[in-house]
């Protein structure tokens, strides 16, 4: 059984906003988008955390990437769909590169007669998803659906839905999951990766004194944000949400997710290790120096122990929601069960 979720989060973010005001944010996300051909592109140093630390749990839940999280859930669904073609939904889907490549796992396990809708915003990356997809060979299963998933208002039932790293950018996220937990059948899934932690990706205070204390071990150079291109003597907790909607309402996320859903599986994960791996500076990091690894090996060691205790919340989650209804087993990592990993604010 599922425990009962908390009360309705305050969101204080999704008050009614001026049409203008939320014009011009769309606006400015499209812009800052438009040209990105990998959205998702994270430096060598990331890469040898994701590999010694994020696997390892991955493989607790039967996948061995992101990639293979999505594609098993949706394969599930497919399993139970009682029609054909099974129909999916992305969230979001940007550039569809996720979606090509979970298109490729699904026929290479002898699946064809599905569809992935790839629903955004932003036409240019839809077009370059189309491009990608008839390049894989997935053309007749992913399909470009222009839309806005703050009034998305779906013409069919899917037999899941997929999010990729695009919920924190979502303003109006209570009628998004409305809308996505109505339309689900039973044997739908809802599967997810998102940032799930403070708003414009801030760190809540008890986590940021943490990564001023690493951050007073780097050297000067390795304090130099690379995207802003600023020199960052003391970490400053930038707050992302000014233009468009990065981190929007990431801390709504979690919450709203209990309130709609009920949850199949939930691995939440990292918090402090974010800002030594992440674009801004992890490009300093060698990950061929054994100094930096054990910095890295010691600031994740640290990062696990305080969410394990529960002294700070994972930043990250990974997930399979089913409808409200669902009674069926919860599968986490250790201890980190949704409601342990929720920050309420204040």
């Amino acid at each position: 059984m599922q425990p009962a979720p908390p009360e309705e989060p305050a969101a204080a973010a999704a008050e009614e906003k001026p049409a203008d005001a939320y014009g011009d944010r769309l606006r400015r996300e499209q812009e800052i988008f438009a040209d990105q051909l990998d959205v998702n592109e994270l430096p060598d140093i990331f890469h040898y955390w994701s590999h010694n630390y994020l696997r390892p749990k991955l493989e607790h839940f039967g996948s061995s990437n992101p990639d293979e999280f999505f594609a098993n859930a949706l394969q599930q669904a497919y399993a139970e769909a009682p029609a054909r073609p099974a129909r999916f939904v992305s969230l979001g889907a940007g550039n569809c590169d996720t979606e090509v490549r979970v298109a490729q796992l699904l026929v290479g396990r002898g699946l064809r007669d599905f569809t992935i809708e790839c629903l955004d915003i932003n036409a240019a990356m839809l077009e370059r998803g189309a491009a990608h997809a008839r390049e894989a060979g997935v053309a007749e299963q992913v399909l470009p659906l222009i839309g806005d998933f703050n009034a998305w208002q779906p013409a069919r039932r899917y037999d899941a839905a997929m999010a990729n790293q695009s919920l924190h950018h979502v303003l109006e996220l209570e009628h998004l999951f409305a809308t996505v937990a109505a339309n689900l059948p039973s044997h739908g899934r809802f599967v997810i990766s998102d940032m799930v932690g403070r708003n414009g990706h801030q760190r809540w205070p008890e986590a940021l004194a943490i990564v001023r204390e690493f951050w007073a071990e780097l050297p000067a150079s390795y304090r130099y944000h690379r995207q802003l291109r600023e020199q960052w003597d003391e970490y400053l907790d930038f707050d992302c949400s000014g233009e468009g909607f990065e981190g929007i309402r990431a801390q709504d996320i979690l919450p709203l997710l209990l309130q709609h859903f009920a949850f199949e599986s939930y691995l939440g994960f990292a918090n402090v290790i974010d800002p030594f791996i992440d674009r801004g500076f992890g490009g300093h990091f060698d990950a061929d120096s054994a100094h930096d690894r054990a910095l890295i090996d010691r600031i994740h060691a640290r990062d696990e122990a305080e969410m394990q205790a529960g002294r700070i919340k994972p930043t990250h989650a990974m997930a399979v929601l089913r409808r409200p209804d669902y009674a069926g087993p919860l599968r986490v990592w250790q201890n980190l069960t949704p409601q342990h990993c929720l920050r309420v604010p204040g």
